[in-house]
């Protein structure tokens, strides 16, 4: 008994001088606003930056940005026009809904290539 009280009160010993306390990692909140940030800086400014917002306090909004700020950044509701202004850390989650450069011109290739069959095959018709 005496030697299972010592190996414990050792392992208390060593516990108490060995840990560290560990602090949470600060700025998270600054972390994720400027991720946020970033983001709408990638999607840019204009009627082809249309993004759907969620906010911490579980609020949408839909539109697209017409003014990004260090601070903040405007969202305008497509159908009614009003303008919202948003604060990065007041955003929980922003989604993108514009294509990229790449997008479009696959879908246009795509495109034009059916546009090539179809006149083909209307072509070979009258042979």
């Amino acid at each position: 008994m005496r030697r299972m009280l010592a190996v414990f009160v050792a392992a208390l010993v060593a516990n108490v001088l060995l840990c560290a306390p560990v602090a949470a990692k600060a700025g998270g909140a600054r972390g994720r606003a400027a991720e946020v940030r970033a983001g709408v800086e990638r999607l840019g400014v204009g009627e082809g930056a249309r993004v759907e917002v969620r906010l911490r306090d579980r609020g949408k909004l839909r539109g697209y940005v017409s003014e990004a700020g260090a601070e903040h950044f405007v969202v305008r509701d497509a159908r009614t026009g009003a303008l919202t202004t948003v604060a990065y850390p007041e955003v929980a989650q922003v989604k993108g809904h514009n294509l990229s450069t790449g997008a479009k011109v696959a879908i246009g290739a795509g495109l034009a290539g059916a546009a090539i069959v179809l006149f083909i095959m209307w072509a070979s018709q009258f042979e």
